[in-house]
This record gives structure tokens, C-alpha cells and sequence, in this order.
């Protein structure tokens, strides 16, 4: 079974769509991952496979909400977001594989080549951290 069977509509749609191939392999698996790491189902917000949101508020007043965990098969990597900031997690990136990083994304292009126990407790960490109350932090490289 697929983890394409179980997710929604919108979400099948799009990454039945995801070029090339192994990026729509990668998308399948990273479905399954952050279906155990946040227990949520998947939505689209708008190319981003969404898990969840969070309310943030920085001391500037700005606020919003935004997907709490999700990523994005993107033609050249895959974008696995981490609003909380890559920092808080470089003790785990130091150990996930080949990747590079942005502030607040990880961006992978193949995740035969990344640990995926790791990438799941990344994911897990990042998620309960920001939905555990209203976000004050911005993200930080």
C-alpha cells in the first residue's frame, strides 16, 4: 500500500504531478514520515504539503499562522520546512546525510542518501515545538 492511498484528495493530486520520478518517490516516503512524526493529515497550502499550523507573533506585532510541518518536491531538492530555524536542530542535521540548509529549510535531493530515523526526529522536534502555544521566536539559520 501506497502512502498515497491514504492521503487526501489535493495532496494525491499533487504529488502524482512531482517531477522527475525521484523526487515523486521522495514525496511519497516523506508523506509516511511526517504522518508518524505529527499525527496529523496532510493538506496543501499551497505547493507545500502542510501538517498542522501555528499561530506566531513577533515582538515587531507581526503575526500570522503557518504550516507547522511540511515540505515541498521542488524540481531541483526537496524543501523540508523547519520554522523553528535549522539551529535548533544541528545537532541532528550534523548527522542526517547529504543536505544543505537554509534558515528555516532543509533542502534535500535524494533521501537515499539521508538518514531517515534522523530526518524523522528533526521533523518530530520541529513540530512539537511549534505548536506547544503561540511562536515568538523567528527562525534562525
Amino acid at each position: 500500500m501506497s502512502p498515497l492511498d491514504n492521503a487526501p484528495a489535493d495532496v494525491r493530486a499533487a504529488i502524482e504531478k512531482v517531477a522527475p520520478a525521484k523526487r515523486r518517490r521522495d514525496a511519497e516516503t516523506l508523506l509516511a514520515l511526517f504522518d508518524r512524526a505529527t499525527g496529523v493529515a496532510p493538506t496543501m497550502w499551497s505547493t507545500i504539503v502542510a501538517y498542522g499550523s501555528y499561530h506566531y507573533k513577533y515582538a515587531s506585532g507581526r503575526e500570522g499562522d503557518a504550516p507547522a510541518a511540511g515540505f515541498a518536491p521542488r524540481k531541483s531538492a526537496t524543501v523540508v520546512y523547519l520554522n523553528d530555524g535549522t539551529a535548533d536542530h544541528a545537532d541532528l542535521i550534523d548527522r542526517l546525510g547529504e543536505h544543505s540548509t537554509g534558515v528555516g529549510c532543509l533542502y534535500l535531493k535524494d533521501l537515499e542518501k539521508v538518514d531517515l530515523d534522523v530526518l524523522e526526529e528533526i521533523v518530530t522536534r520541529s513540530y512539537a515545538t511549534l505548536t506547544a502555544g503561540t511562536f515568538t521566536d523567528r527562525a534562525r539559520g
